[in-house]
């Protein structure tokens, strides 16, 4: 009986094997991107809530100086938010905080614009332009 050619086997088990591998290679890379850049902007939004209540807007209410609470803008400067998230700055993403006074708290947004998975196709659009929302309750 006559054997068949065996040569070639190796390779193209090699290949399909590889293609899994480095699909989850891309994808745990992709996922720790999306990862850090959400650290970032949890870090920011804490700095501009911090901020924020340094602010006279907030600590003026608590003091019961005033009665009304009215934050607004960013109380962040470009110097704090670069020292907090390097990565963001390197990639030359657009960074925004914007902090807002509710009915009970005073809600910081860091959002960042210009952020897209490496693989869209695969994660779909949800990932893209991350933002982070912190709450700090108004004083009473």
């Amino acid at each position: 009986m006559r054997r068949l050619d065996q040569r070639g086997a190796a390779a193209f088990e090699f290949c399909i094997v590889a293609m899994a591998i480095f699909t989850l290679i891309f994808a745990l890379a992709d996922l720790g991107r999306y990862a850090i850049t959400m650290q970032s902007l949890r870090s920011i939004a804490g700095a501009g809530a911090r901020a924020a209540m340094i602010n006279t807007c907030y600590t003026d209410a608590a003091m019961k100086i005033t009665t009304t609470v009215t934050c607004s803008g960013d109380y962040t400067t470009d110097t704090q938010k670069r020292a907090l998230a390097p990565f963001l700055y390197d990639r030359g993403f657009t960074l925004t905080v914007n902090t807002v006074t509710g009915t009970s708290f005073v809600t910081v947004t860091a959002s960042v614009t210009g952020f897209t998975m490496l693989f869209p196709t695969v994660w779909g659009t949800s990932f893209n332009n991350p933002s982070v929302t912190t709450q700090i309750p108004l004083p009473n």
